[in-house]
């Protein structure tokens, strides 16, 4: 299965230290008694962590036998909470100094620039990580702080909706509310890439045009359109639960739990941009 974050789709959790993505050649299975079972829409030749909703005979999924030196949800959730509070630490650092905007901006492609290093690299590299969270933070801090002077309370507003739509999406989907299939993914892959192109020509239009370009971004529309992205966030983090999933059932390597950790923190800053420009809108500025 491929996830729709980045650097999911660029490579996939690789048994005992492989680099195979998902759509490589057939591999042995070892280790995962239920690949090619038909209640599972993931089992794919070249994917060792595909992992069944339920077993074959309807059933949990029992859970695969931990070794030394695999990925676990505690390691996924150390790295994620490192990683994060990076972020965090540079965002206030950067909102406490009254950052300019266009400073922000300038490490925001900075930090575009690292994260695309790190989705094409083989490895993950924690330094490379970190230092994206850095450089996104000094500029999360920047653009929070102006959008905050302009709409009171919009950091915070937009802090805790990304805090609610984190923990229901992670309890919808340990309860199996939404199921990551195929067709699912194909969905969201659809919708995200219609998305982006669209944010796209909004921003060349505005560009040559002036104003507000398609006005995808203000007004009525603009409100539609942030709920759009809020939405297709929401669905990012149930296929990274899914990888996240998958990768500790089957035995990842421990270092994929910085991937884990850089990918949730991509789409978490995703959903809170989101959040903060559909505040934003909502107050009228």
């Amino acid at each position: 299965m491929r996830s729709s974050n980045p650097v999911f789709t660029r490579r996939g959790f690789s048994r005992d230290g492989g680099y195979a993505g998902f759509n490589a050649g057939p591999q042995p299975q070892t280790g995962n008694p239920y690949a090619g079972a038909p209640t599972n829409p993931y089992a794919q030749p070249g994917n060792p962590y595909a992992q069944p909703q339920v077993g074959p005979q309807g059933g949990a999924v029992p859970p695969a036998p931990t070794r030394a030196g695999a990925m676990t949800i505690d390691s996924v959730v150390s790295r994620t909470a490192l990683t994060l509070g990076t972020v965090v630490a540079a965002a206030t650092v950067a909102w406490v100094t009254d950052m300019p905007v266009g400073l922000g901006v300038l490490f925001a492609l900075v930090a575009l620039g690292l994260g695309l290093w790190q989705s094409f690299k083989r490895e993950a590299s924690p330094a490379l990580i970190l230092s994206y969270a850095v450089f996104e933070g000094l500029f999360l801090g920047s653009i929070s702080n102006a959008i905050n002077a302009a709409a009171p309370g919009a950091a915070m507003q937009a802090v805790i909706g990304t805090m609610a739509v984190f923990a229901g999406v992670l309890f919808m989907y340990k309860q199996r509310i939404i199921r990551v299939t195929t067709r699912f993914m194909h969905f969201v892959m659809a919708a995200a890439l219609g998305f982006i192109l669209l944010s796209l020509v909004n921003v060349v239009v505005a560009m040559i045009g002036g104003g507000n370009g398609l006005g995808l971004r203000d007004g009525g529309l603009g409100v539609v359109f942030g709920i759009i992205g809020v939405v297709l966030g929401a669905c990012f983090l149930a296929l990274d639960f899914k990888m996240v999933e998958d990768g500790i059932a089957y035995g990842a390597p421990e270092k994929e739990s910085w991937l884990a950790a850089f990918g949730l923190t991509l789409t978490l800053v995703w959903i809170y941009l989101e959040f903060l420009r559909l505040i934003a809108i909502l107050q009228g500025d």
